[in-house]
């Protein structure tokens, strides 16, 4: 890395299948890793997507359950009927 533009061996990428001193077993390995990566970074991606769902399903189950406390004490429906069969009991 002493002139411009190089890059560090560190960070140079490389293809396993093109690089001459990687023996079939080194190849294997970095394969190995690559997926094994790929794969826990599914899993943090899906965790999160599975949050983000439980929080949107426990919100519309919370407002529906909510919904239905406030619909309901607002009905008065039966207490007018429970009205009209005690006047009909107190005329008879």
């Amino acid at each position: 890395p002493g002139e411009p533009g190089e890059t560090a061996a560190f960070a140079r990428r490389i293809d396993p299948a093109r690089e001459p001193g990687l023996s079939p077993q080194q190849r294997r390995l970095m394969a190995q890793v690559e997926y094994a990566q790929r794969q826990r970074a599914l899993q943090r991606r899906l965790r999160s997507r599975n949050v983000l769902l439980a929080l949107g399903i426990g919100a519309v189950t919370f407002g529906i359950y909510g919904y239905t406390f406030y619909s309901v004490s607002q009905e008065r429906f039966l207490d007018e009927l429970e009205q009209e069969a005690e006047a009909a009991r107190a005329r008879a």
